[in-house]
């Protein structure tokens, strides 16, 4: 068939790449939008919504087997209105119809496919099926249409107000009451005994990397020093990067592991999961120094500078898991090619990443991972460290150019705000941690693509791709946004972030927030009516929107002394403090901002000539007990004022609005910032 003969239909007008994925099926895809509903309104006909993204490999496999059959394709075009939606593009439409699968179901992924009434309320919803199945479920359900369609719209509205009910379970309407020291062990506790101190991460399989939840021990352990919490951390992250799921060749971090053990990835690469994963590695590392981390953060972003950066500054969405038809082809070696690729004296790096002659993977291929620690291997191989590593510096290099010949896995160029602020986050933390100038830069590059592509007065957008910016920010993008901007204060001392981190605050507070808890809608009063407005509070692989926001609120009631800000993000988290206890897993990043406002942090001004020197240094340690401003002279900000004295550079440390004596040097301040807070 020549490709003129392929259908096309209205998704070669979209900007998705995975809507355009699926723009040559035979199936009479809508975008989302009035057009699709209408139809199905004047047709009597109900809607299939199939929501996916560009990585996804089991998205490719239904695409493949029953979205490009003409049979299958007869029948949704015969009876339904189909609709195709990128999650990543429009993650509200994806959050209600997965709360349906999952009310269905139990479980939830992707595909999801949902079926509605003509309104949008869901009848029924499920994720990938195979063509059969899909066939059946399809012809069954307009069985019940044509014969039972009053049992089928009772079950939609059922399903819809259980979706709406959901809203109110984390909302806490009895007498609120604050936290206090006695509230903040007890998270840990819970959390303590899901991890695997085996293989690290959680005590599950698939295993997913959960950053947060690390980021939330790492806090822990500062203010407690409770050294199981420092263990989790440890064993976690060495684990990770011994394993599959991370990429030993050419770095960067897969979606997940198919095992307990971290060694089969589901091949994926997400951004939000190497930005987040920067940060822990680049905070880890700032707390123990431990040298690997180091490499982690320089491979990784190395690879996000390479393969995920448009030539206009933005950072793209992923990479997809399959190349040449199959998951796994670019990142997998054959036995006899790496053989053929190695001279003879390079070939004891095959017992190195774990390489077997019948292959450590499926269809005789392997996966590079390793079992043992560098220093253990070159003990058991008598093998001198420093010619160990020379070597290995060669052999990845060998490999990596070899690999690079190989057709590559597809990459999604969509840009996302909240995950491209996610990453500004990552480069900011490696920056403080190892002090190199490009990771600021690539940060304050982002940064400006998002103010000029994406920013219009206080509104954003949440995509850009093709030169054109299009759909409305939901919260994670002005949560995640704002988040990067404080951090490039922190970084800078440029004010302009701040103040542009609280215009987008503000906008957040007139067109997100819910009057009668403080919490956040997902989207704004703005956007298109949808069958329900929801909150997101619990953390998933990415932080809620509400506990970034929450965060947010804290950090800039402290640093423009708004009480009104601090007082919100206190009763945000009141409103959920059962769950933080019961449920830290899944609260983890509302426990981190629990533990700093039981804690008070340190409000420390660096104010004079030599401020960003003093910056620098202070920002190589782990403080997450420390709101850092500072200037070269006078500021505005609260924090600031007064205290700049000519020819000097001091530190100031306050703590609930009471100062200490100004400090000349930071071995004095770091002293008092590492002074242990919680009572255990």
């Amino acid at each position: 068939m020549s490709i003129e003969s392929i259908p096309i239909n209205r998704l070669a007008n979209e900007k998705s790449p995975y809507l355009l994925m699926h723009s040559h099926n035979p199936v009479d895809w809508f975008p989302w939008g009035e057009e699709a509903f209408s139809k199905a309104r004047d047709e009597n006909k109900l809607v299939i919504v199939s929501i996916g993204y560009a990585a996804c490999h089991w998205c490719h496999v239904m695409e493949h087997e029953s979205f490009s059959d003409k049979k299958v394709a007869q029948i949704m075009n015969n009876h339904f209105v189909s609709i195709k939606v990128d999650r990543e593009e429009r993650p509200d439409i994806d959050d209600i119809y997965m709360k349906a699968v999952q009310l269905i179901s139990g479980q939830g992924g992707w595909p999801l496919n949902a079926i509605l009434l003509p309104d949008g309320k869901p009848v029924f919803a499920i994720t990938y099926l195979p063509n059969e199945n899909w066939k059946n479920l399809l012809n069954q359900i307009q069985q019940l249409r044509e014969t039972s369609n009053e049992k089928l719209v009772k079950q939609a509205i059922e399903i819809t107000h259980q979706i709406q009910e959901l809203n109110s379970q984390y909302i806490n309407q009895s007498i609120l009451t604050k936290s206090n020291i006695d509230t903040l062990h007890a998270p840990f506790q819970n959390l303590i005994q899901l991890i695997d101190f085996k293989d690290g991460g959680l005590n599950s399989a698939p295993k997913f990397p959960m950053p947060v939840v690390f980021e939330y021990l790492l806090h822990y352990y500062h203010f407690s020093r409770n050294e199981k919490s420092l263990e989790a951390i440890k064993i976690t992250l060495d684990k990770m990067h011994m394993g599959g799921i991370y990429d030993q060749i050419g770095g960067g971090f897969a979606r997940y592991s198919t095992d307990s053990y971290w060694k089969v990835p589901h091949f994926e690469k997400m951004l939000y999961d190497n930005a987040q994963l920067v940060s822990l590695y680049a905070n880890a590392f700032k707390l123990t120094q431990h040298e690997p981390y180091a490499q982690v953060l320089k491979e990784t972003l190395s690879f996000i500078h390479k393969e995920m950066i448009s030539p206009e500054s933005g950072f793209y969405s992923a990479i997809d898991a399959d190349s040449e038809g199959k998951e796994g082809t670019f990142y997998a070696w054959d036995y006899d090619a790496l053989h053929k690729i190695l001279d003879p004296d390079e070939l004891f790096i095959l017992d190195y990443y774990s390489v077997e002659k019948a292959g450590n993977w499926e269809h005789e291929k392997n996966i590079l991972f390793r079992t043992q620690k560098d220093e253990d291997f070159i003990l058991a191989k008598r093998l001198s460290p420093e010619q160990f590593q020379n070597k290995l510096l060669v052999i990845r290099k060998k490999l990596f150019n070899h690999r690079e010949k190989k057709i590559r896995p597809f990459i999604d160029t969509k840009v996302i705000a909240s995950w491209n602020a996610l990453m500004i986050k990552g480069c900011l933390d490696a920056y403080a941690a190892l002090g190199l100038e490009q990771y600021l830069t690539i940060a304050l590059n982002n940064a400006q693509f998002i103010l000029e592509k994406l920013l219009i007065g206080s509104s954003l957008y949440r995509n850009y791709k093709d030169g054109k910016h299009y759909n409305n920010a939901k919260l994670d993008d002005y949560a995640n946004v704002i988040q990067a901007f404080i951090s490039l204060y922190y970084a800078t001392f440029d004010e302009q972030w701040l103040n542009h981190a609280d215009l987008l605050t503000q906008h957040t507070l007139q067109h997100f927030q819910d009057s009668q808890s403080g919490m956040f809608f997902y989207t704004s009063n703005l956007d298109e009516e949808l069958i329900t407005r929801q909150f997101e509070i619990p953390d998933q692989v990415i932080p809620s929107s509400n506990s970034v926001m929450a965060l947010n609120l804290y950090y800039l009631g402290v640093i423009f002394e708004k009480p009104d800000y601090t007082r919100l993000s206190e009763r945000m988290v009141n409103h959920i403090q059962e769950n933080i206890t019961t449920s830290t897993i899944y609260f983890a990043n509302w426990a981190k901002l629990q533990l700093l406002m039981v804690n008070k942090p340190f409000e420390v001004a660096l104010v004079g000539e030599k401020c960003m020197d003093f910056n620098r240094v202070l920002n190589k340690h782990f403080l997450p007990n420390a709101i850092i401003t500072g200037s070269k002279g006078e500021s505005n900000l609260p924090l600031l004022q007064h205290k700049f004295i000519e020819n000097q550079t001091n530190i100031h440390l306050c703590k609930d609005k009471v100062c200490s004596l100004p400090i000349s040097n930071c071995e004095d301040a770091l002293e008092l910032l590492n002074t242990k807070n919680v009572t255990t």
